[in-house]
């Protein structure tokens, strides 16, 4: 096989995103690294991960991640390394040019990957290349800039970088706009203040790759049918979808601040114009990258194709109407949504449908994922407040 011994390192043993890369990577034929924060994690329980390395890699301790990612860096036992999550990911952004001295670098630079990981900068970006998304007001230095804009309430105010719906507010009015800033100094451009969009209509991601020549090599659509915590939150069911539309917008997006590799684009459908607006760029692998491969798109290939100079396979086409599901949060999404019986598709349908992390051929990562995640639930649940 080409890709026999490449050693790859792949970041957050914990992400769910990272069991399907080290599945991948390991059929492609490489030697696959991931590190690991707990022996609960799913990468440290999974029989496709080669060497299962426990250290720390944990947003709330930047420093010290950014120190033991280049102290396995420096040790050369490495070709690649590949974040799943957006901090690791800006880390290795940030250290681009130290860290490229050991392996490939599996991020884009530094100066590029501040646009795509800062939502007022992707919306400005979107503004000038004239593509749909939500309207953003602009170098905000204070609240009366926002109330004088012209921007018609309720209003959304979320940080300008993370993850999620954590910090995302519902403003209804200037009353509203005031007390939720009340006794606060703070640095608005820090910020996203944009119009809301009803959440009444399906919201879609777009799971791309750009190659070195700035040429599209996938555009994979996806609907995320329902998502926990129910009132906003990460998705619990996808199904690929084929939208044209959605992928002449993220494309001309990506393109135009010459993103390369793999990345994922949150839009939401406006129901008022029935257009799919961009939210976000998620400047890494999809958090929902399962279904990727499941319909026919081989990520990890390009990867490599990518970092080692070789032309990048291109997919024109992906299979339509594979879900992947998400069954300790989809579970929980029954539970306590009043739509439980009236969902499309109905939660009890299994049609085309990949559990995120249950594999039968590598079962016990799903028993740890879901001891792993009530544990953190409460802790999860107390960000979104």
């Amino acid at each position: 096989m080409k890709w026999n011994g490449k050693r790859v390192l792949i970041l957050e043993g914990y992400a769910r995103q990272s069991l399907a890369l080290v599945k991948a990577f390991n059929k492609l034929g490489c030697e696959v690294s991931a590190l690991c924060g707990s022996k609960l994690d799913i990468c440290y329980n999974s029989k496709y991960t080669t060497h299962k390395i426990l250290g720390i890699c944990d947003r709330e301790r930047v420093e010290d991640t950014t120190k033991q990612i280049r102290k396995l860096l420096k040790t050369g036992k490495f070709d690649m390394v590949v974040p799943t999550v957006d901090f690791t990911a800006a880390i290795l952004s940030e250290n681009k040019e130290e860290f490229s001295q050991y392996a490939k670098v599996m991020s884009n630079d530094w100066n590029i990957y501040q646009i795509a990981g800062d939502k007022n900068k992707t919306m400005a970006v979107c503004a000038e290349i004239d593509v749909p998304h939500p309207r953003t007001v602009q170098n905000v230095e204070s609240l009366e800039a926002v109330i004088n804009s012209g921007i018609h309430f309720p209003i959304v105010v979320k940080p300008c970088t993370g993850y999620g719906v954590i910090g995302f507010k519902k403003v209804d009015s200037v009353a509203e706009l005031h007390k939720l800033f009340e006794g606060k100094k703070e640095n608005y451009s820090n910020y996203v203040f944009q119009e809301y969009i009803p959440q009444t209509d399906i919201q879609y991601e777009c799971a791309m790759f750009i190659d070195g020549n700035n040429e599209v090599k996938t555009s994979l659509v996806f609907s995320k049918n329902r998502w926990f915590p129910v009132n906003g939150g990460s998705s619990t069911i996808n199904i690929t979808v084929d939208r044209p539309d959605i992928v002449e917008s993220c494309s001309k997006l990506l393109k135009s601040i010459n993103w390369r590799g793999p990345a994922d684009i949150d839009l939401i459908q406006d129901p008022r114009d029935g257009k799919a607006k961009i939210m976000e760029i998620n400047p890494r692998v999809s958090g929902s990258v399962k279904i990727v491969f499941v319909s026919g798109v081989d990520q990890a290939r390009q990867m490599l194709e990518y970092s080692f100079d070789e032309k990048v396979t291109s997919y024109k086409k992906y299979k339509i109407g594979q879900r992947l599901r998400c069954s300790q949060t989809d579970l929980l999404w029954f539970l306590k949504s009043p739509n439980r019986f009236k969902s499309n598709p109905s939660w009890f349908s299994n049609k085309n449908t990949k559990d995120q992390i249950f594999d039968i051929s590598d079962p016990l990562p799903w028993f740890t994922f879901s001891i792993q995640k009530m544990m953190q639930l409460k802790t999860e649940m107390g960000k979104r407040v």
